[in-house]
């Protein structure tokens, strides 16, 4: 088997630039989504289920994008025209997506094409976001494949903070952050406008730098025979004899996914609550009000310093000798950040909670698809990274579909409303089971089980 070529930093570069742009419109989907819904007139406990369908997407599109990848060959590439697809659907959803209140509908039917509208973007964004991570695997040799998904942790937290910042952003600028009850800011709207030209352009600059494996090249670099690219093996009999670290480490991916989709939909209301004194109307707090639109931008602020945090953190990670003790830590870390949320009242002293939670995010980046490729042979590389992505899904799948029943459990305040910051203590939980999964991981490579 032919050892892969060390490639240059710019064209490691240039293999991951496109995921800056995905993860600006993936950021303002995490940061601004339970806020849109909340505007439209969603009850805080149904916030979760709004949440089910990215996921539910992920865990559909994602297996099939690595399988159909496997085996197309083009001369534009074997992942890239999934990922060019991906970016545009998900160009034309996101000019649609905050305007779900501005088109005179009744409240249903606006939450309903906002839904609608949602599971398109996600859909889109895990089509073009998956094919990424694939071409590392792909392209690059072992001894940089650290350096490689480095670059795209980067890429990715940098994406994030723009996508964070820019309701923030466009309110200092002086475009309105409170709207009619029922609408959209146009903050969030303009967001969402320009993510969306920043997307495309970034997805076209990789497509243009980026040029991948032929076939027969392909199968020498992976020690696999040219007609394997073309086999066709069914996903279930691939699942069956997946690796022990795909399900070991998707045992800690359970726990951490769970945390973070919890993060993502209490958030807004968690510290609207705390931190802005959001007014409370009918037992529900006033989403309309310029308290819990302050708020809502607010969560960007702490989401950017949660990328910072977590762009720190990359830098220190590769520094630990013990991969697990680095991953366990992070974990542990982000727990501590979760479960401060809960205690602190100042808007400026969440930036350390946040900042911790980017420790998390930063090990949850890089570790898994680390150990879980460097397990992998060549063949069904990208199945299998399609289908370890259920490991993502399926807990975000489960906390949203139970989210609500688990918030109206929590004891209610003196005010009536279940508290949205208890949700954040049970993140930090969920974190600190995931540390302690940490140590059962199996690190063996798939030919050495066989």
């Amino acid at each position: 088997m032919k050892t892969k070529p060390d490639l240059s930093f710019m064209k490691l570069f240039n293999l991951s630039f496109g995921f800056f742009g995905v993860q600006i419109a993936y950021a303002l989907q995490s940061a601004n989504c339970s806020r849109i819904f909340a505007t439209l007139g969603a009850d805080p406990h149904s916030l979760s289920f709004f949440w089910i369908l990215p996921p539910l997407m992920g865990i559909i599109v994602q297996p099939l994008v690595g399988k159909w990848s496997d085996n197309t060959w083009t001369r534009f590439g074997r992942r890239i025209p999934y990922l060019f697809l991906g970016a545009l659907v998900a160009v034309l959803v996101m000019f649609m997506l905050p305007n779900a209140g501005s088109f005179g509908l009744s409240v249903s039917a606006a939450m309903l094409f906002g839904v609608v509208a949602l599971m398109f973007l996600d859909t889109s964004i895990n089509m073009a976001m998956q094919p990424f991570k694939m071409m590392v695997g792909d392209m690059v040799n072992e001894k940089q494949k650290t350096l490689a998904y480095s670059i795209q942790s980067f890429l990715c937290n940098a994406g994030s903070l723009v996508g964070y910042l820019f309701p923030y952003i466009f309110t200092a600028l002086g475009v309105a952050s409170v709207a009619s009850a029922g609408e959209i800011p146009d903050s969030v709207k303009w967001s969402f406008y320009i993510g969306a030209i920043i997307l495309i352009l970034c997805v076209i600059y990789t497509t243009m730098t980026v040029k991948e494996m032929p076939p027969k090249e392909y199968a020498e670099y992976h020690g696999i025979k040219e007609e394997d690219n073309s086999e066709k093996v069914s996903m279930l009999k691939l699942l069956v004899k997946a690796p022990k670290t795909f399900w070991t480490v998707g045992l800690v991916q359970f726990f951490c996914w769970a945390a973070f989709m919890y993060m993502w939909t209490y958030t807004n209301g968690a510290i609207a609550e705390t931190a802005f004194n959001a007014p409370i109307v009918n037992g529900m707090l006033d989403t309309a009000s310029e308290q819990y639109q302050a708020a809502g931008n607010w969560v960007g602020v702490l989401f950017a310093v949660q990328a910072v945090g977590s762009v720190l953190w990359a830098v220190v990670l590769p520094m630990f000798r013990s991969r697990k003790l680095a991953y366990s830590l992070s974990l542990v870390l982000g727990a501590v950040g979760f479960i401060s949320t809960y205690y602190i009242h100042d808007q400026y002293m969440l930036f350390v909670s946040y900042a911790l939670i980017g420790c998390a995010w930063a090990a949850m980046l890089a570790m898994p698809f680390t150990i879980l490729t460097n397990s992998l042979s060549g063949k069904h590389m990208g199945t299998y990274l399609g289908l370890f992505n259920g490991t993502i899904c399926l807990p975000q799948i489960i906390a949203a579909a139970t989210g609500g029943l688990v918030l109206s459990l929590m004891p209610h305040t003196a005010s009536g409303i279940a508290p949205q910051g208890m949700m954040l203590v049970l993140a930090g939980v969920f974190l600190l089971l995931g540390a302690v999964s940490v140590f059962i991981i199996n690190e063996k490579k798939q030919d050495e089980e066989a």
